[in-house]
């Protein structure tokens, strides 16, 4: 009976720790419907960008977007890693882009994208003490991927629903690229980046506007 009465409030348990949990996700997610909501578009591409994203973060009856599951949209994180005298930005060479770019990563589940972002800029470079210089998103964007294969298989074509984070950290801190994903990671003097990236979407739309916050 003991036995019974012990499994039982295990069960209790783990049932009180999930639900803690998913209180927890759905508060996550508001706070995200707002910063999306609260955002400033600094242009056109962010103006459209951000109605198209709360369309997505609205939609109901479609596999989580916060995951891969759903494979026609979902949400990432970005970093502009900066140091302390803005003059130099961290960046990674891409494996996928075959360029440099920022760093950055998939929600696989956190709503808390800032928190994805710090997370993703120490698995791509190693730095261990990164920090938010500001603690809402400093740029928006739905980011067009094209099919690839990863890992040996193949991933559709699919949108990134994007909020950039500005990042700070020490360029004397020492990093290391994370190979399957990167081929190399240093800083660039903030003139030298348009004249290292290969994407000219991004060149255009992107890059110029986080330069712009150095």
């Amino acid at each position: 009976m003991a036995f019974v009465q012990d499994a039982r409030h295990d069960v209790a348990r783990e049932g009180d720790a999930l639900g803690v949990a998913a209180e927890e996700r759905m508060r996550d997610r508001r706070r995200l419907v707002a910063e999306v909501e609260h955002f400033s578009p600094t242009c056109e591409q962010e103006e459209k960008d951000q109605a198209l994203f709360l369309q997505w973060l609205e939609r109901r009856g479609c596999p989580d977007i916060s995951t891969r599951a759903n494979d026609v949209a979902h949400l990432t994180a970005s970093a502009w890693v900066v140091d302390a005298d803005r003059t130099h930005v961290l960046m990674a060479y891409h494996r996928i882009y075959d360029t440099w770019a920022w760093l950055g990563g998939h929600a696989d589940g956190d709503f808390d994208l800032a928190r994805v972002a710090l997370r993703e800029v120490g698995e791509e470079s190693g730095l261990a003490h990164a920090r938010l210089a500001a603690p809402s998103p400093v740029s928006l964007e739905t980011l067009c991927v094209n099919g690839h294969v990863k890992r040996g298989v193949y991933v559709c074509s699919h949108l990134h629903l994007n909020l950039t984070y500005l990042i700070e950290a020490d360029p004397a801190e020492p990093i290391r690229p994370k190979p399957d994903e990167n081929k190399a990671v240093r800083w660039f003097e903030k003139d030298e980046v348009l004249a290292n990236v290969a994407e000219p979407w991004m060149e255009r739309w992107v890059y110029p506007k986080l330069l712009r916050l150095m």
